[in-house]
């Protein structure tokens, strides 16, 4: 298998220390010795701490298992509720100390630089729209009420799951996804 290139080794090393200590809590020195590599590497491969922390959000979201949400294989609600379940099992796995990358970045930086701002406005709509059209097809298949609007009732659900996280960071308690499951898809998704 071919060695990773430096600009690998460093947006994977941002990404891991971005999502721990957020993006105020990062310096590009963390970045780099992390990633094994000289500080001034960083900037052959990023113009800016800024422009690395973009790329480590749209790295993030390839990991957020979308993929599942368009998996037909098995029942829409039932895709929308395991894509959640391995979001949830992420959380509880490493012991309720990291949130969602596009929420912590939403509100720590969002509103002091555009470019951020644009990046997590586009991650949050390409996850809602992957559940907005897992919802469509449900609604196709009448698994859920015809006037269900799959795109508000997406982005319901994100928003609600956003909320969950900064509970159960909180309270370093399983107790919050409890209730969003069971709001959810017993209440929302009946």
């Amino acid at each position: 298998m071919p060695k990773p290139s430096k600009r690998e080794d460093l947006l994977a090393s941002a990404l891991e220390t971005f999502h721990t200590r957020g993006f105020h809590g990062t310096g590009i020195k963390e970045i780099a010795d992390a990633a094994g590599a000289p500080k001034g590497s960083f900037y052959n491969h990023f113009s800016s701490k800024e422009e690395c922390a973009i790329e480590a959000l749209r790295l993030y979201g390839a990991e957020r298992r979308m993929d599942m949400l368009a998996d037909t294989t098995s029942p829409p609600l039932e895709r929308v509720r395991r894509h959640f379940e391995f979001l949830r099992d992420e959380v509880v796995d490493r012991d309720f100390t990291r949130g969602c990358m596009f929420g912590n970045f939403a509100t720590d930086v969002i509103d002091h630089s555009e470019e951020i701002r644009t990046a997590v406005a586009d991650s949050l709509r390409t996850w809602n729209s992957a559940i907005a059209a897992a919802l469509e097809e449900a609604r196709r298949d009448g698994a859920v009420r015809a006037d269900l609007d799959p795109d508000v009732t997406a982005r319901f659900l994100v928003n609600a799951w956003e909320g969950t996280l900064i509970e159960a960071r909180a309270t370093k308690s399983a107790a919050a996804f409890d209730t969003f499951f069971l709001m959810a898809f017993e209440a929302a998704l009946r």
